[in-house]
């Protein structure tokens, strides 16, 4: 068995710290996390299991307030160090959605499902107190919002809170 990423799901909006569930095998018992938006990253170590071919639950919570990220969307990597040349193998990467580069004091969100004559501006004026935020929106929600002059009933989005 190949390891498996649990939390978070691909396209998840996220916070700090970025949890990391899953059930993994290593050598040694040790794996490997990277998260990061391609210009910086966090890295760091766990261990599951008992060693190579046994498997066993993880939960890493990775601090990355310090980070610079400069995108809000980031790559969540777990893997296995090679034992001979350090080579990655069995990796896994997860998509995700930073929620404090899209909103200041990201706490979590809200849902809103969409009805009839329902606008991103509208929704922007709604939660954040200015229609000009509608980005905030459709930056949170890539895999709805494809068109932000297209919406449709019944999409449910995900409205980033902050402080």
């Amino acid at each position: 068995m190949t390891n498996r990423v649990d939390q978070p799901r691909p396209l998840d909006l996220v916070g700090n710290p970025i949890h990391v569930s899953g059930i993994a095998t290593g050598f040694e018992a040790t794996l490997e996390y990277r998260i990061g938006d391609g210009h910086h990253e966090v890295t760091g170590t766990f261990t599951a299991g008992g060693g190579s071919g046994e498997l066993g639950q993880f939960h890493v919570a990775v601090d990355v307030h310090q980070a610079p990220f400069q995108l809000d969307r980031l790559l969540v990597q777990v893997f296995e160090a090679r034992a001979r040349d350090g080579g990655e193998v069995n990796a896994v990467t997860v998509p995700v959605i930073y929620g404090p580069r899209i909103v200041p004091g990201y706490y979590g969100y809200r849902e809103h499902r969409v009805v009839k004559g329902d606008t991103l501006s509208a929704l922007a004026k709604t939660y954040y107190g200015d229609a000009a935020l509608y980005s905030r929106i459709v930056r949170a929600n890539p895999a709805q919002i494809t068109d932000p002059d297209k919406i449709v009933p019944g999409q449910v989005f995900r409205i980033p809170i902050g402080s």
